[in-house]
C-alpha cells in the first residue's frame, strides 16, 4: 500500500465518486460518508453501482455535524461534491487539501446550475462532436464527462498532497464543464485557429483517415493509418485477396488524394471488411502491423486475451468488475476489494487522528503545485502530450524531445494541421500548440549512437520520463527499465503504449479509435445494437493522458516517502476500459441520450439550425417543475406520466411534449427557464459556443490568451483544476522546434559548448 497515513474523506457525488475509486486504487484510505438510509448508489442498478464505485472504501454515517467535523479534521483531503462546500466541517482546518467537485466550478454565474452528466457534456462540448451530421447529438456512454470530473479530482489531491509538503493545504476547484471543454481533441481547435466549426463527424474521423466499419458480425474500427508504410501494407492485402478495385492505380499512393476522396476509398476497404467476422479480420490486420480492432461490448472484455494476461480485473463482492488503469506502485496489481456495509466503519468516529503538521505558508509567492520536477517527455500526438501538458501546466519543466528525423505528426503532417496560414509550416499547428504549451523543445536525433548518449545525460538528471512509443522501442534504443533504474534510480518512467509493454497483443499497432473500440466504449455509443456511431475522436487518447498524469503525480507521492522511481507500464487500453463504469457489472446496449433511471432525459431540437437542448429530469418533483416551466402542468398529474416507470411506458407521448415545447425556443432561453425552475438542462455547444457564448467559461478564464513567436497569439484551453494557493496556467505558448535546445543541453545535460557545437555539426542537433 501506498502512503497508509493519508486518508481521504469523501463526500460522494456522481462528480467524485471516480475520484475516490482511483484514490482506492493508489493505495490510499478513502472514507466514505453515508447518509442514514445509505449512499444513493446502494439502491441504483440492484446495488451494483455501490459496488463498483465505493468497493474498498471504509463506510461512515455521521450522526452529526459535530462527528463529520471531527472525521475531518484528522483527514489530508477531503474530496467533496457537496453543493456548498461543507462550510461548518472545513472551517479553519489549514491543513486540509479540500477538492471540490462540481458540475460548473465554485465560481461564476452558473455555479449554481443544476447538473447530470448528459448536461455537462451539453455545455462542455463533448456532445456536438459526436452523432451523425444530419441527426441529434450523442452522448458518450457510462457517464464520461462525470469520469472526467473524476480522474481531475484524483489528480487535484495529489497535487494539493504534493503541495503541502511545502506549506498549507488548499482549496482545488474542479469544474466538470471545464474538464469536458479541456478533452475535445480538435473540437474547439478547429475554431480557434480556422474560424471553423467542424460538424458531428457520424463514423469518419474529422482528421485521420479511420473510422466505423461493418463486419460480418459487428463492427470494426480502423483505417489506412498514418504512414505510407500502412497504405502499402493494407493495399498489398486487398490486392491478394483481389479485393482492391481500383485502389492500385497510381493516384491512390498520394496522401492528398486519398483524403480528399477518402469516401470512395472507405466504400472499397468496407466491401472487403464486411467479408470478415470482426475479431479475425482484426487479428489478421495487426498481423500486418495495420491499427485495426474488434469493436466490443463490456461484456466481451473478459475474453480479450490481453487484459486477461495482465490480470486487469478484480474481484469485488464476489463479483468481477473492471480494474484499475495502472499497477500501482511498482506493478502492484488490486486483485481484490471488499464491500462495506453502511456505517461499518464508525469507530473512525470516535478516533482521536491527529491533524497533520504542515508548514506555514510562506511570504514568497506561491510555486505551481510541480514546480521543480523535470520531466524528458518523448511523447508525440495526443496521448503522451496530454498527459505531459498537465505536467507542465501545474509548474512541471518539461523537455519535449523531438526532431527532424522523427516528425510529430501534429506538427508536420497536413491533414493534422489546424492554422489559418500554411500547412507546411510546424511552428504554426494549433493541434501541436496546444498540447505542447509550457514546454521547451530540444531537437536530438535519437536515431543516432551521439543522440542516444545525450538522452541517457538527460535522463540522469530528470525526476520522470514519459513515452507513449509502441512496446519494443525503448529497449530497441537500449534504454528499457533495467537500464533507466541503473542511469537514474529515482526516475519515475511512465510508459504508455496501447497495449502495455507485456502481454499476447503488446504488439498490436493502437490509434485512440481502435483502444475505444477495444474497450467497450465504441461498442456503447449508439441508437441501438445495430445503430452504433461510435465515439470518433481521440476521446481514448485524452483519457490515458490524464490517467498517466495521475500516475506521475501518485509515483512522486511514493518516491517521496520511499525513496524509489518505478515504471508506470500504463495501457492506453486498460486506461479507457477503466473508466466504462458499472457497464462489466450490469451489461447494457447502446441506448442513445437516454439514462435508465431517469424519465424524460434527452436532447432536443431548438429553434435555429442544428441548436439543441439536453434535459434530465431526475425525479417526480422535476418532471412537475419541468411541466410548468413548458406550461402544461396539468401534464404532471397526468396519470400516464406521474411517475417515472409511467413516463417511460409512455415515452413517446412525454418526448413529443418536450420537443414540441423546445422547438419554439432558443437552446439558451430553454436551458435558462429550466435552470430557473431547478431542472437540470443546457444547450449543446459547439467550440464557438464555448469561446465566444459561454459565460461561465469566460467568468472562470477559462480560455487564455498567450502569444507563440512564430504563429502570433491565441486563446488556449487552461486547466480544469483551480488550486487557491499554488495554481497552475498557460505560462507561455508551445516552443519553436529546437528553440531551447542548446539551453537544455548547457544546463541539464551539462555539455561544453564545443561538444554542443561538435553535435550539431553532426546533424544530430535537428
Amino acid at each position: 500500500m501506498s502512503n497508509p497515513a493519508v486518508r481521504v474523506v469523501e463526500l460522494s457525488s456522481p462528480f467524485t465518486r471516480f475520484a475516490g475509486r482511483l484514490l482506492v486504487g493508489l493505495g490510499y484510505e478513502v472514507v466514505l460518508v453515508e447518509p442514514e438510509e445509505g449512499d444513493p448508489t446502494r439502491r441504483e442498478l440492484n446495488g451494483d453501482a455501490f459496488v463498483h464505485w465505493h468497493a474498498g472504501k471504509r463506510s461512515v454515517t455521521p450522526a452529526s455535524p459535530r462527528e463529520l467535523r471531527r472525521l475531518v479534521e484528522g483527514a489530508d483531503v477531503l474530496l467533496d461534491g457537496t453543493p456548498d462546500g461543507a462550510p461548518e466541517a472545513v472551517a479553519g482546518l489549514d491543513h486540509l487539501v479540500h477538492v471540490r467537485v462540481t458540475p460548473f466550478g465554485t465560481v461564476g454565474p452558473r455555479s449554481h446550475w443544476q447538473g447530470t452528466d448528459l448536461v455537462v457534456a451539453a455545455l462542455g462540448g463533448m456532445l456536438a462532436q459526436v452523432g451523425d451530421p444530419d441527426g441529434p447529438p450523442l452522448r458518450l456512454p457510462e457517464n464520461q464527462a462525470e469520469q472526467l470530473a473524476g480522474v481531475h479530482g484524483a489528480i487535484a489531491a495529489l497535487l494539493g498532497l504534493r503541495a503541502r509538503r511545502t506549506g498549507p493545504g488548499q482549496l482545488a476547484d474542479v469544474s466538470a464543464q471545464a474538464c469536458a471543454a479541456a478533452a475535445l481533441e480538435a473540437g474547439t481547435l478547429a475554431y480557434l485557429h480556422e474560424d471553423r466549426v467542424p460538424g458531428r463527424p457520424g463514423r469518419v474521423h474529422p482528421l485521420v483517415p479511420h473510422g466505423l466499419f461493418r463486419a460480418a458480425d459487428g463492427y470494426l474500427g480502423g483505417g489506412l493509418g498514418g504512414s505510407p508504410r500502412m497504405w502499402d501494407a493494407l493495399l498489398a492485402w486487398l490486392r491478394e485477396e483481389g479485393a482492391e478495385a481500383d485502389l492500385a492505380e497510381p493516384r491512390w499512393q498520394d496522401p492528398v488524394e486519398r483524403k480528399k476522396y477518402q469516401e470512395h476509398v472507405f466504400e472499397v476497404v468496407q466491401d472487403f471488411a464486411g467479408r470478415w467476422p470482426k475479431a479475425e479480420f482484426a487479428e489478421l490486420a495487426q498481423s500486418r502491423k495495420l491499427p485495426w480492432a474488434s469493436v466490443d461490448l463490456p461484456h466481451e472484455m473478459p475474453g480479450n486475451p490481453q487484459l486477461a494476461a495482465r490480470d486487469f480485473f478484480l474481484r469485488a463482492g464476489g463479483r468481477t468488475d473492471l480494474g484499475f488503469p495502472f499497477a500501482f506502485p511498482e506493478g502492484h496489481r488490486i486483485k481484490e476489494l471488499d464491500v462495506p456495509e453502511r456505517g461499518a466503519d464508525q469507530r473512525l468516529l470516535r478516533e482521536h487522528r491527529p491533524a497533520p503538521q504542515v508548514p506555514a505558508a510562506s511570504a514568497e509567492p506561491a510555486r505551481p503545485a510541480l514546480h521543480g520536477v523535470r520531466v524528458l517527455d518523448l511523447t508525440w500526438v495526443l496521448a503522451g502530450p496530454y498527459c505531459t501538458k498537465v505536467l507542465a501546466d501545474h509548474g512541471a519543466d518539461v523537455i519535449k524531445v523531438e526532431s527532424l528525423g522523427r516528425p510529430d505528426p501534429t506538427r508536420f503532417a497536413p491533414f493534422m494541421h489546424l492554422s489559418r496560414g500554411p500547412h507546411t509550416d510546424p511552428n504554426t499547428n494549433g493541434y501541436f500548440n496546444e498540447v505542447n504549451r509550457n514546454k521547451r523543445s530540444l531537437a536530438l536525433d535519437t536515431r543516432t549512437e551521439d543522440g542516444i548518449a545525450v538522452l541517457r545525460d538527460l535522463i540522469a538528471s530528470c525526476d520522470v520520463l514519459v513515452e507513449n512509443f509502441s512496446a519494443t522501442v525503448m529497449t530497441k534504443l537500449g534504454l528499457g527499465y533495467d537500464t533507466l533504474r541503473e542511469i537514474n534510480p529515482r526516475l519515475v518512467y511512465v510508459s504508455m503504449s496501447g497495449m502495455g509493454h507485456s502481454g499476447p497483443r503488446s504488439g498490436w499497432v493502437s490509434y485512440a479509435d481502435t483502444v475505444s473500440a477495444s474497450s467497450g466504449l465504441t461498442g456503447l455509443t449508439g441508437w441501438g445494437p445495430d445503430d452504433v456511431v461510435g465515439v470518433i475522436y481521440g476521446h481514448g487518447d485524452i483519457v490515458a493522458g490524464l490517467q498517466a498524469a495521475l500516475a506521475t503525480a501518485a509515483a512522486l507521492e511514493h518516491r517521496e516517502e520511499t525513496g524509489r522511481g518505478q515504471h508506470i507500464d500504463l495501457s492506453q487500453l486498460e486506461a479507457i476500459a477503466s473508466h466504462m463504469g458499472t457497464s462489466l457489472l450490469n451489461p447494457v446496449e447502446p441506448a442513445g441520450n437516454t439514462d435508465p433511471r431517469w424519465r424524460p432525459q434527452g436532447v432536443y431540437r431548438c429553434l435555429g439550425a442544428d441548436r439543441w437542448l439536453a434535459v434530465s429530469v431526475r425525479d417526480d418533483t422535476e418532471w412537475a417543475r419541468l411541466c410548468t416551466a413548458m406550461g402544461r402542468p396539468g401534464l404532471a398529474t397526468d396519470e400516464r406520466t406521474r411517475t417515472a416507470a409511467d413516463r417511460a411506458h409512455h415515452a413517446d407521448l412525454v418526448d413529443d411534449a418536450l420537443a414540441t415545447w423546445a422547438r419554439t425556443l432558443p437552446a439558451d432561453a430553454a436551458a435558462e427557464l429550466l435552470q430557473e425552475h431547478g431542472i437540470p438542462a443546457g444547450a449543446v455547444q459547439n467550440g464557438r459556443d464555448l469561446v465566444e457564448q459561454d459565460s461561465q467559461l469566460r467568468a472562470r478564464g477559462f480560455y487564455v490568451r498567450a502569444e507563440h513567436p512564430v504563429a502570433g497569439a491565441f486563446l488556449h484551453e487552461g486547466p480544469p483544476i483551480r488550486l487557491t494557493r499554488t495554481p497552475g496556467g498557460v505560462r507561455t505558448a508551445a516552443p519553436v522546434l529546437g528553440a531551447d535546445t542548446d539551453d537544455v543541453l548547457r544546463e541539464v545535460a551539462g555539455l561544453p559548448p564545443e561538444r554542443i557545437r561538435e553535435l550539431r555539426e553532426c546533424e544530430v542537433l535537428r
